[in-house]
């Protein structure tokens, strides 16, 4: 059975800025990952590296400013194999900038749980980026190095 995580969040920044967070590389790993290959095109590849798990799919939906879909999964993972799960981004523009919805559809239970915790955290990261923001360093890789989070 499979289950969808979505969320949504108010960004300070118009939805051309927040849709180019989520297709050109070196924005997209301001706030989420360490390395990214993207080629934002319907069919395109989208690869991202995120502490040790490797996101890989592609591009299945563009449609500039308002609406982006992938096919996510990750390589290695049995439960979640690349471009088995759905990931919708909606961007609708509003006064303070960009009403964000996403939306993450065809996660195992275990994978919604672990994605309930990290949308959350990578949105508020995006909500400091894509305004022109340091989002700082991941709290959890701060943990591994002894440091607070």
């Amino acid at each position: 059975m499979s289950e969808t995580f979505t969320t949504s969040i108010e960004i300070e920044a118009p939805p051309d800025e927040v849709y180019d967070h989520f297709v050109r590389p070196e924005l997209l790993v301001r706030w989420m990952g360490e390395f990214a290959r993207l080629d934002a095109v319907a069919g395109g590849m989208f690869s991202v590296d995120i502490d040790g798990v490797l996101i890989r799919g592609e591009f299945t939906l563009l449609e500039r400013p308002n609406r982006i879909e992938v096919a996510w999964g990750e390589a290695g993972n049995g439960d979640m194999p690349p471009g088995s799960t759905k990931l919708s981004i909606s961007l609708t523009a509003v006064e303070s900038g960009t009403f964000l919805e996403l939306t993450h559809s065809g996660l195992v239970p275990a994978e919604a749980e672990k994605h309930a915790y990290g949308w959350p955290h990578f949105m508020a990261r995006l909500a400091v980026a894509a305004p022109g923001g340091d989002p700082g360093p991941y709290p959890w890789k701060l943990q591994e190095a002894g440091g607070q989070g």
